[in-house]
């Protein structure tokens, strides 16, 4: 690949580590301007000094506010918007409905769909004037989860599914103008996708699974365990002019769990 993202301008919302951040070095790479919107402090200044002159806003993804800044931060350093990309995520360690207690039942739901739901609906209505205005494309990250069930625990897969929704509706919703597909990532090595506070599981990585290496390509017909890098080059092709006739569509960067036995 040379050039794909040539002149365009993104935004990734999710960005200071795991795929954000494999995603923000591969629209570099093809030529891309990037911005971004990170909730860790310590991961936007590593941002900021990897990336000399990269807008990097620090705000929560959850929120309005944040997006807001962060979209005019991208335009006003760029005088634009082509693509939004959202990483945000977080997970639930496999936790099935008996073992949620009744009383962080809300709380846990509520802070499941807040991070994987809602910060993809904030960051799209925020970038959506500049995105009909350039006639941009939008990708969401969706996960394995989303096809297969016990890749996650109960309020993970079901937060999952419902990104799968918001790819579905909003390309039906925002064609012509705007293109939205999303990329469906199985078990990915080095990130830092953590688990719900609201379960008690905040300091929670799921990097650092025992085996996880071993575990990933094991249960893959392909046997390979995958990292951000990997699965980042997918955004790059969905987000690039040359893929203007994709809306509404996938891409599984799984290792081919689909075609398991």
């Amino acid at each position: 690949m040379s050039g794909w993202l040539a002149g365009q301008r993104a935004l990734v919302v999710g960005a200071g580590s795991g795929i954000g951040r494999a995603v923000i070095d591969a629209f570099r790479a093809e030529g891309a301007e990037v911005a971004a919107l990170e909730i860790d402090e310590a991961k936007a200044r590593q941002l900021t000094a990897d990336v000399a002159g990269m807008p990097v806003v620090v705000g929560d993804a959850t929120t309005r506010d944040a997006n807001d800044e962060a979209v005019s931060a991208a335009l006003d350093a760029f005088g634009g918007l082509d693509v939004l990309v959202n990483c945000v995520g977080v997970f639930d360690f496999y936790r099935g409905i008996e073992e949620v207690a009744p009383d962080a039942v809300d709380s846990a739901f509520d802070e499941m769909f807040s991070v994987n739901v809602k910060s993809h609906l904030h960051s799209v209505k925020a970038a959506l004037p500049a995105l009909r205005e350039s006639r941009g494309s939008i990708v969401l990250t969706e996960s394995t989860s989303a096809y297969y069930p016990g890749r996650g625990g109960v309020l993970y897969v079901s937060s999952k599914f419902a990104v799968r929704g918001l790819v579905t509706a909003l390309a039906h919703e925002l064609a012509p103008e705007i293109r939205v597909n999303g990329v469906a990532p199985g078990g990915t090595l080095n990130t830092d996708l953590r688990g719900l506070g609201s379960l008690g599981l905040g300091d929670e990585r799921l990097n650092d699974s025992p085996g996880r290496e071993a575990e990933l390509a094991g249960r893959v017909p392909l046997r390979v365990a995958l990292s951000g890098e990997d699965h980042a080059w997918s955004y790059v092709f969905l987000a690039a002019p040359r893929s203007r006739g994709i809306t509404g569509e996938v891409v599984h960067t799984d290792g081919g769990i689909g075609v398991k036995a």
